[in-house]
């Protein structure tokens, strides 16, 4: 039940219950459990923890036995605790020490879904940030009202205590985890052989009402296609709603529809993107960077990075430049001239809406 990939690696351990989804199981043991021959570098060491050693899945689907106990939480870097398997039931106290220890030794908590309730049991929420599946929200509001919960977001990163929306936003927040973790070209790397999006900003909403259009030749996909091999340009949302032949207004209906955020966010998120890209592959000169992932000015590079990472440029890179001289192909893959440390204590976008351009 665990995999380990040197002495020192990044040690992940999901904290199994009684009734859990395999899904978000699925996703952690995806995210971080499979070994990563092709990045050429340490990966994470991997393992289960349950209360009972034989635990039932989700309606029954299947056993899981053999689980290690809770001791195999006590040396967890990061502790993910997926679903509850009925958010108004409360969690075992078995499960509750668990999380409780890990806060007290300082390991990274992650919550996948309604796993957000067991955190919230736990006491480790108070105060802070968080959001879950959107179906419960209003429970979780009554039930933990000293919790700032943000209900209409992906995921939100509160540096040491990471909560996520339901179903497949464990996957955006085990890829922001990597990225943290490793670098935007490594989440990117594992984002390709998922075949998943790469990056979805934890601000996007989590309901979204219409996900799919109706009639597909009006996909925003060849538009996204285009803009991103252009996002070095000075492109607007006019710019944008030029090519899709739409009214700016229009526009922002169909990116609120399909995506769940603005044309402007996207297209900041994007640049901010290439931009940490660039840092990573060892780009000094902050104005270079400006100037070749679309932010233009300096000011704006360090503003907007910091707002993303928690960090500025010169510590971002200074962070991730090893793990693009590591992988040097990701670094060569860049375009010309365009496009972890635990515990960090960085508050992620998410928090803060919308990104909107500087002046």
């Amino acid at each position: 039940m665990s995999q380990r990939s040197s002495q020192d690696a990044h040690r992940v351990v999901v904290l199994v219950d009684e009734g859990s989804n395999p899904f978000e199981l699925g996703v952690a043991a995806e995210l971080f459990g499979l070994r990563r021959p092709e990045l050429e570098r340490p990966w994470y060491e991997f393992a289960l923890c349950a209360p009972d050693p034989a635990t039932r899945m989700h309606a029954g689907m299947f056993t899981l036995t053999g689980v290690p106990g809770p001791e195999a939480a006590e040396r967890a870097d990061t502790l993910i605790v997926p679903n509850r398997p009925d958010p108004e039931a409360p969690p075992s106290p078995a499960v509750l020490e668990v999380v409780r220890r890990a806060a007290d030794r300082g390991a990274r908590l992650v919550s996948f879904c309604t796993g957000a309730f067991t955190l919230a049991a736990a006491g480790v929420l108070d105060g802070r940030p968080a959001t879950t599946h959107w179906r419960w929200t209003g429970l979780f509001a009554a039930r933990w009202p000293g919790v700032l919960l943000r209900p209409d977001v992906l995921f939100v990163d509160d540096g040491d205590v990471l909560t996520s929306a339901g179903s497949a936003a464990a996957l955006d927040l085990g890829l922001h985890l990597i990225r943290r973790d490793h670098g935007a070209e490594v989440a990117n790397a594992v984002s390709r052989r998922l075949v998943f999006a790469a990056h979805r900003e934890g601000g996007q909403r989590q309901f979204v009402p219409q996900p799919v259009p109706v009639v597909p030749d009006v996909s925003l996909a060849p538009l996204l296609d285009w803009a991103r091999e252009r996002v070095h340009e000075p492109l607007g949302v006019g710019d944008l709603a030029a090519r899709a032949a739409v009214s700016a207004a229009t526009l922002h209906r169909r990116f609120r529809a399909e995506l769940g955020t603005t044309p402007l966010a996207w297209l900041t998120g994007q640049r901010v993107a290439l931009a940490c890209r660039l840092l990573e592959a060892g780009e000094r000169r902050l104005e270079v960077v400006a100037a070749a992932s679309g932010l233009g000015t300096t000011s704006n590079l360090r503003e907007r990075v910091r707002r993303q990472t928690g960090v500025t440029p010169d510590a971002y890179r200074r962070r991730f430049t090893t793990v693009a001289q590591a992988n040097p192909s990701a670094a060569d893959q860049l375009p010309q001239h365009r496009e972890h440390t635990n515990r960090a204590p960085v508050r992620f976008a998410a928090l803060h809406g919308d990104l909107t351009p500087h002046p």
